[in-house]
């Protein structure tokens, strides 16, 4: 309950189960609001209300819990138990709430969590507010959608005349941490990591375990920022309960915690950074999208969310936009007389002509108020771009004759792929996005994206004039999903790409999005991202081509690995 507190959230629910006196008596000291739920997922052979042995037990022990515990303050919040099946399962709910509303009316009550809607619940825990819902899978909001922060579920919350709780948001996953398997000294062991590891170095990439989580886990936090800043910004939303803070290990290996099984942290994000999205008081921005051609002028709008302890009279509110070397580009400060016991109260809009900025850069939007803070990251590219001499690269689309020939008389070529052109032996399989995998792929059916992101080394030349990370940040949303992961295990040689996917844990492929090679005389570069198509609207593809461009332009092109054309062209369906 302290990691739990160190990380901003006030509340845990108890999945499906009742915690022991232990839970209570500490959530009772630290103040931790509980959700607690009798041991049943009626679902999946099960049901409530038709009968069965179970609807007569479920009376019995919720009596039995609330004659247990039901005195301790921090025993807030009851549901029967976790998405009920059922034909009569909203009769047989109705009736659950309404008698133990009678017996303790110092609670508040809902049916199931997930779901059904019934009208004498005090609160509705529902699936439908989150930015990755089952199912959506590409078409989500963070897949489907580019990059913004403008949206929130008003129109969702709105529909329903009482509180709402989003039903287990997040369920981002991170790649396996193996330094994990060690700490099992038990009777369980690791299995499931131990056969990950040796598919992983039969891969032949094993030594990237590491920066595998590592990238992976920066991705997976960015996701949890975003689906929480979305849940903060939606007006009259009562709360949002995470499907977990750490790992759990059932149900295929679902790695959703930026804490492990043990409750220990993993090294990408500490409390504090996570504290700044998730917190009682969290400054908030609108932004329309993150990124910007150095023509236009930066706008987004403040607002905040604060359920303290108190209003706060005169809050000290200060913003500035900082460069990646930590250049102050604009700051300001807003006025505001108090900030009540609510979510979006308007603070005030920014706005930044971006013409001061002449190189690709990255920015970061910081907004403080008193001791809480918060932050955003953008991007701003140059509208005209230098002009290169390009006479010997060939940039296309298709390996066809005038690309082969080139490459046979020791010619440059970029080539680009179009979407859904690879083969299934080579990637075309795979689906694809930004976002990093919802619960996981084993247990989802195979629910796409199937991947965690990308790694590469920020300070490669390719990428000179395109700042980065080693890991996915907004600005890769464009190349995910207008991309396709490239299988490389196929190739005769080892190529070690410019830009790698991190694959699902079950298969460890070696993936990559754009690599280089030495193809008889000459030199290529092959994009999965289509970088040609619509690229007038598309900056951040319009500008990872000028960098790959700039790149072959330059003495540093001289690929390592050699392929063939007929490898190239077994690439294609």
């Amino acid at each position: 309950m302290k990691s739990v507190k160190s990380h901003g959230l006030n509340h845990i629910r108890f999945h499906s189960w009742c915690p022991p006196q232990a839970a209570f008596v500490a959530a009772d000291e630290l103040g931790v609001y509980l959700q607690v739920e009798c041991s049943s997922w009626a679902n999946s052979g099960s049901s409530i209300g038709d009968g069965l042995p179970i609807d007569r037990w479920l009376y019995e022990e919720a009596e039995n819990i609330l004659d247990a515990y039901g005195n301790h303050p921090s025993f807030c919040l009851m549901a029967y138990g976790n998405e009920p099946a059922g034909s009569s399962q909203k009769i047989y709910l109705e009736k659950f709430v309404k008698h133990f509303r009678e017996k303790d009316p110092g609670k508040v009550y809902t049916g199931g969590a997930g779901w059904p809607y019934i009208a004498s619940a005090d609160y509705y825990i529902d699936p439908h507010a989150r930015i990755q819902r089952w199912g959506e899978e590409l078409n989500s909001i963070i897949n489907g959608s580019p990059p913004q922060t403008s949206f929130d579920f008003k129109e969702i919350i709105d529909r329903v005349p009482m509180p709402y709780v989003s039903h287990e948001i997040g369920q981002w996953c991170v790649y396996p941490n193996f330094k994990e398997i060690e700490k099992y000294t038990g009777m369980l062991k690791a299995r499931n990591f131990e056969i990950f590891r040796e598919t992983l170095e039969e891969s032949g990439i094993g030594y990237l375990a590491d920066s595998f989580l590592l990238a992976s886990g920066k991705l997976q936090a960015l996701c949890y920022k975003a689906d929480i800043e979305a849940a903060l910004r939606t007006p009259q939303m009562a709360g949002f309960q995470l499907l977990d803070l750490h790992d759990f290990p059932g149900q295929g290996t679902a790695l959703v915690g930026v804490l492990d099984p043990f409750w220990d942290e993993k090294g990408y994000i500490t409390p504090e950074e996570y504290s700044h999205f998730c917190n009682e008081t969290v400054p908030l921005v609108r932004m329309q999208k993150r990124v910007f051609s150095n023509e236009e002028t930066f706008e987004a709008e403040v607002e905040v969310a604060h359920f303290g302890s108190e209003v706060l009279q005169e809050p000290d509110i200060h913003w500035q936009v900082s460069s990646h070397a930590g250049n102050i580009v604009a700051d300001g400060s807003f006025d505001m007389e108090q900030l009540l016991l609510d979510n979006n109260q308007s603070v005030g809009s920014i706005q930044i002509p971006l013409d001061q900025i002449t190189e690709p850069e990255k920015l970061n939007l910081e907004v403080s108020m008193n001791q809480f803070s918060n932050a955003w990251d953008f991007w701003v590219y140059p509208e005209i771009l230098p002009v290169l001499s390009e006479e010997e690269i060939l940039v296309t689309a298709e390996l066809d004759q005038l690309a082969i020939d080139r490459l046979n008389k020791g010619g440059k070529v970029l080539w680009t792929l179009p979407p859904n052109t690879l083969s299934d032996a080579y990637g075309g399989a795979i689906g694809l996005g930004f976002s990093s995998i919802f619960w996981n792929t084993s247990w989802t059916r195979g629910q796409a994206p199937h991947t965690l992101g990308i790694l590469c080394n920020p300070d490669h030349p390719a990428l000179a004039a395109f700042p980065t990370e080693f890991h996915s940040n907004w600005q890769w949303w464009d190349a995910m999903h207008h991309g396709q992961a490239i299988i490389l295990n196929g190739f005769e040689n080892e190529i070690i790409p410019l830009v790698r996917i991190i694959d699902d844990w079950f298969k460890n492929r070696s993936l990559g999005l754009i690599f280089e090679a030495q193809v008889g005389n000459g030199k290529i570069i092959v994009s999965g991202t289509d970088l040609l198509t619509d690229q007038a609207s598309r900056k951040e593809a319009k500008q990872l081509l000028y960098s790959l461009k700039n790149y072959m332009s330059s003495p540093h092109f001289q690929p390592q690995a050699e392929v063939s054309i007929n490898e190239l062209k077994g690439l294609l369906i």
